[in-house]
């Protein structure tokens, strides 16, 4: 049944929502908007993130936001890492298309594997003064397990942006994929910069998974559902457009809360993803195209 307050509180919670998959995207934004690499293993270093959340959280009583941004330089290194093998084995030879897109899913498969031989298929959760709390203003309610992650990814993506447009290196990243041989002649060597990028991005997912567990429990193949989201969303926000992500991320989250408040839960995927292909049908390069 339709009312004022259940509308509000739907538009409400999708923005929430949205927010939390702007963390989720936001590396995405980088690694496959920047430097068209397809990373279709980046959710599941988010999984990993959420599982260091809980170890950490689970033994010593750390907040998961905090585990998330101390693991996050942990992540950078090993993003690097893996972007050295992918130059190494794939890019250097041409082979990335479809080779690398292959190593990324055997990357994806051998962590959730080796998860699923350690914890098994359990759901884990992490504990909070601020889970199960919630905020209520006139008759909008704002529960914490939502609202910590969606300002947690706020000040991430504006972190992000800001970096990215203000000094050198985020914008060395933003000249790679627009013109290698400029950047060359500027004394700059593309492939380090775009492996600093991929480990940025991956950095990214440390936070990520700390804001996922706090939003509800995880197993080790729960970072699938999210494959196609953060895909959709950096498309639908504009290729390397972090302010377009973001938005992107809202609009998909308001959707999606909208159709499961009034349709049903399970048509919310499918109206969101009918919702970036119109967009796309009406403006190819996204909401805010390539940067």
């Amino acid at each position: 049944m339709f009312s004022a307050d259940l509308l509000a509180n739907a538009v409400v919670a999708g923005i929430l929502l949205g927010g939390f998959y702007a963390a989720v995207a936001i590396g995405l934004a980088i690694v496959f908007g920047q430097l068209d690499i397809v990373n279709i293993a980046h959710p599941a270093f988010i999984i990993v993130g959420a599982y260091i959340a809980y170890i950490l959280n689970s033994r010593f009583g750390f907040d998961p936001v905090l585990v998330g941004l101390l693991a996050a330089p942990a992540f950078f290194f090993v993003g690097a890492l893996i972007y050295r093998v992918y130059f190494l084995a794939f890019e250097r030879t041409g082979q990335e298309s479809l080779s690398g897109l292959a190593f990324f899913f055997g990357v994806m498969f051998i962590i959730e594997v080796v998860l699923i031989l350690i914890y098994g298929v359990d759901y884990r959760l992490v504990q909070a003064g601020y889970i199960g709390q919630t905020w209520r203003i006139g008759f909008v309610d704002f529960p914490l397990r939502m609202l910590v992650p969606f300002a947690v990814s706020a000040a991430l993506t504006a972190a992000i942006y800001a970096y990215m447009s203000h000094t050198f290196m985020g914008r060395a990243i933003q000249a790679v994929a627009q013109d290698r041989l400029a950047l060359q002649l500027m004394g700059a060597d593309p492939v380090r910069i775009k492996q600093w990028a991929f480990g940025l991005g991956i950095a990214t997912a440390a936070i990520a998974g700390s804001l996922l567990i706090i939003i509800g429990p995880v197993e080790p193949s729960v970072g699938r559902l999210y494959i196609g989201r953060a895909f959709a969303i950096v498309v639908l926000g504009g290729m390397g457009s972090i302010k377009g992500m973001f938005i992107a991320a809202l609009i998909l989250g308001i959707v999606e809360s909208m159709v499961a408040t009034f349709a049903g839960p399970s048509w919310s995927p499918a109206v969101a993803f009918g919702v970036l292909a119109l967009t796309l049908a009406l403006r190819p390069a996204g909401l805010f195209g390539r940067q």
